[in-house]
């Protein structure tokens, strides 16, 4: 079994991170990034079509779902803080877990071969031991399928409602929730 979680609920870390620290902290166009930042690890996944096997380094799930890509793109990214009016440490703190919780969701799922967590050092691919997110299918058209509403459950669960708690924890430490 092959797959991914699905692309949407790579978006549940950097829209939690933006809601619970405010846009004073992440203002739109810095949540702008770091929602592009969590998805593009996937572009990985043109590869399967392009005849990069997917346990190659830059097959499926290889260096673009690394810890150190992630830096890197949180580095890369940051560098367009003071375009985006932001501080260069704040873009890069907020890109970082972003970019990084890809491969560690990833990581958490039930299927394909396991996430190179430390590309280029290491080609070993890794599962966090709790693979307790159902792997999506790959094809869009599977996703509204009995498996893809399945997984989407699966997400609601262990991705969203999580991050549902984080943005909320940072709304009452804010002040901006209200009775929780």
């Amino acid at each position: 079994m092959t797959g991914l979680a699905t692309p949407l609920s790579h978006l549940a870390v950097p829209l939690a991170l933006s809601v619970a620290l405010g846009p004073d902290i992440v203002p739109p166009g810095l949540m702008a990034l770091a929602l592009v930042c969590a998805v593009l690890p996937d572009l990985d996944a043109l590869g399967l079509w392009l005849g990069i096997p997917y346990d190659h380094p830059f097959g499926h799930r290889g260096i673009t779902h690394s810890l150190p890509f992630a830096v890197a793109l949180a580095d890369v990214g940051a560098l367009l803080a003071p375009a985006l009016g932001v501080d260069v440490s704040i873009a890069f703190w907020v890109l970082l877990p972003s970019a990084a919780s890809h491969g560690l969701l990833d990581a958490l799922t039930n299927g394909g071969l396991g996430i190179a967590l430390f590309a280029p050092f290491s080609s070993r691919r890794y599962f966090l031991p709790w693979r307790v997110i159902e792997v999506s299918p790959l094809r869009p058209s599977e996703l509204f399928s009995r498996r893809g509403l399945r997984v989407l459950r699966s997400e609601m669960r262990w991705v969203w409602a999580p991050c549902g708690v984080l943005a909320l924890a940072g709304l009452a430490v804010r002040g901006l929730a209200g009775p929780v």
